[in-house]
């Protein structure tokens, strides 16, 4: 019987199919290569001798093993605070920028909201015009957070794509019958969205943590201009520090020097696999919500 079933499930391909699925499958191979191999090979660069990586050749193994460059990096007295930096800025500004946004956009999402097509114009105004960064910096030493923790997450609390993506969710998802047999059952607006709408967009929730976390991960510029004191500083300045910190000095021999530059042509892969590393092994574990997110909170219209 089974072997009925494989038999006219077989002939119900034809040999268009078997050809389309072959393209298909060829293409989609290559394409994960193309992706990947750049990935890999940053890696692969990190731990190989800068000489071999330098003649441009195409690396697929460490075909010689130079390891000085994360010996520098991990030696360095600021990496672990840069870390520790990072986590915490990242953790609150998860959890600000989510109390900010879902809420905001359950908001905008609901047609019965006086001046709603007002408020979303003002929201979307900021994604193309803003005061620039003098009044920016202005305003960060105006309001006593210059150089706290606050002058990286407050201004990066709400970014207005994430907050159209999540309004384009509630608006598919939550159907205002929804809300009236709720309220039917006499439920209020509060009590509607703590018990009835968080719990329905765990998915949404997921993605914009995913989305705030890897934004403030990344933080750079802002830390620059917001932040004074090496101990506050985030990753990805400890990182640039570290790679200045490394430069070729005037008066040294040439076989110092020599062996400065090798650090630094590592250092530069070094620093991408640290500080990638971390969002690379969490990714995986997220890309489900990634994924179904951002299909059901396209934009539309």
């Amino acid at each position: 019987m089974n072997n009925r079933k494989l038999t006219k499930r077989h002939n119900m391909y034809s040999k268009g199919d078997v050809l389309f699925d072959v393209i298909n499958y060829t293409l989609m191979i290559a394409l994960c290569i193309l992706i990947f191999y750049p990935l890999y090979y940053v890696v692969i660069a990190s731990i190989t001798d800068p000489k071999i990586v330098n003649t441009g050749k195409l690396l697929f193994y460490p075909e010689e093993l130079y390891l000085v460059g994360y010996s520098k990096a991990f030696k360095y007295p600021s990496l672990t605070y840069g870390y520790t930096n990072t986590l915490k800025y990242t953790f609150i500004s998860i959890i600000v920028s989510l109390a900010v946004t879902i809420p905001a956009a359950y908001s905008l999402s609901r047609k019965d909201l006086p001046g709603r097509r007002t408020i979303l114009f003002l929201f979307s105004f900021t994604m193309f015009f803003s005061g620039g960064l003098i009044p920016m910096f202005l305003t960060i030493k105006k309001l006593g957070i210059y150089n706290t923790t606050w002058a990286l997450v407050l201004p990066a609390a709400v970014s207005v794509y994430n907050l159209i993506v999540c309004r384009s969710f509630f608006e598919s998802t939550i159907p205002i019958e929804l809300l009236e047999a709720a309220k039917i059952d006499g439920c209020s607006d509060f009590t509607f969205f703590f018990k009835i709408v968080l719990p329905l967009s765990s998915t949404i929730i997921a993605v914009m943590a995913l989305f705030y976390a890897t934004s403030m991960w990344n933080t750079f510029f802002n830390a620059l201009m917001f932040l004074q004191d090496d101990n506050k500083m985030p990753l990805q300045v400890v990182l640039r520090n570290l790679v200045l910190s490394n430069q070729l000095s005037a008066g040294s021999s040439g076989a110092e020097l020599a062996e400065r530059q090798k650090v630094i042509d590592q250092l530069k892969y070094v620093i991408i696999t640290v500080a990638a590393l971390p969002l690379t092994l969490i990714y995986p574990f997220l890309q489900k919500f990634f994924v179904a997110g951002v299909t059901i909170g396209a934009v539309k219209g």
